[in-house]
């Protein structure tokens, strides 16, 4: 109660430097392992304070530095305090998937994702920025480290769940050490702000109007096209489709198109996407870290998917 009671004193100030004053109460409606967040009525529409984890706080100031960087990609906060991490937002309007239900993301996906690719081309100058903030380094030279913390974190899970199938997969993986470290010298070194968990509920409004991208908190510096991991999946599970069905090729080759010729730059993004399997399971693990809960698998089934050569895969 103490907590609710400073955050709500935070929130009115925040929102009467802004010229508006709150109308109703501030509610909890969502609490999970890695934050909370808070909404309230006001003269201007809905507001929300989001409050991450310990782990995720970083979010706090990276969207301080996005609405400085590519303000017309994001939601501009009306309020930050990073000591205490927590950012209050105005509300963005329904997702893309409310709004064009699941038979039409494909087509708005074709408009949408370039929209994405420049918001990475954008932040393309900004990496020591974003490390800055707290934003964690998954750039394809850090990789192989990132894969012994990966299995060093899945291997908790496998000593305490006494699953052989779980033991036989994270020994696999094990056995690809070198494999890995390999595939990620042939990686590019392009880098920028991958969303790590860009799905259709993370993205506000839809075309022809404006777009905005939300929830940051998975967010990591990496190769820009391992983004479309967990994007691409999302995209061809909601539609029961294969990975190169023309639903799921034309936004992917429209991301692709902003920075230069799908064709060339396929393999690019299909090795991206596959070494970003480890830093998906470092944010899976980083968000379950204090209550692993229903998702305490997550971690070792998205590293056990680097078995799959494909970003078709559990994210």
């Amino acid at each position: 109660m103490e907590w609710l009671a400073e955050a709500r004193a935070w929130v009115d100030e925040q929102l009467a430097a802004a010229g508006v004053e709150r109308t109703g109460e501030l509610t909890q409606p969502r609490v999970r392992a890695w934050g909370t967040v808070l909404r309230a009525d006001t003269t201007r529409g809905p507001v929300w304070l989001k409050a991450p984890g310990p782990e995720t706080a970083f979010e706090v100031p990276l969207y301080r530095l996005l609405a400085t960087v590519v303000p017309s990609w994001v939601l501009d906060p009306i309020g930050v305090d990073a000591a205490r991490g927590w950012v209050l937002l105005p509300d963005g309007g329904p997702t893309l998937r409310e709004l064009v239900g699941e038979q039409g993301l494909s087509e708005a996906l074709v408009t949408v994702l370039p929209q994405y690719a420049e918001l990475q081309v954008g932040l393309m100058p900004h990496a020591e920025d974003l490390l800055a903030a707290g934003v964690v380094d998954m750039r394809p030279a850090v990789m192989p480290q990132r894969l012994d913390q990966a299995l060093e974190a899945t291997g908790r899970y496998v000593a305490s769940s006494r699953d052989a199938e779980a033991r036989e997969l994270h020994a696999w993986v094990e056995s690809r050490r070198e494999e890995f470290a390999a595939r990620c010298r042939e990686l590019p070194d392009r880098v920028s702000l991958d969303h790590n968990d860009l799905h259709s509920n993370n993205i506000l409004g839809a075309p022809p109007g404006p777009v905005r991208f939300y929830d940051w908190g998975d967010s990591v510096l990496a190769h820009p096209f391992s983004s479309m991991l967990v994007t691409l999946a999302s995209l061809a599970g909601h539609l029961a489709v294969g990975p190169e069905h023309p639903l799921v090729r034309r936004p992917r080759d429209a991301y692709l198109e902003v920075f230069g010729d799908p064709v060339e730059l396929l393999a690019e993004l299909e090795l991206a996407c596959w070494i970003g399997k480890v830093a998906r399971t470092l944010v899976w693990e980083r968000a379950l870290h204090s209550d692993p809960g229903e998702f305490a698998r997550a971690p070792l089934e998205t590293l056990g998917s680097l078995r799959m050569n494909s970003w078709l895969s559990p994210a």
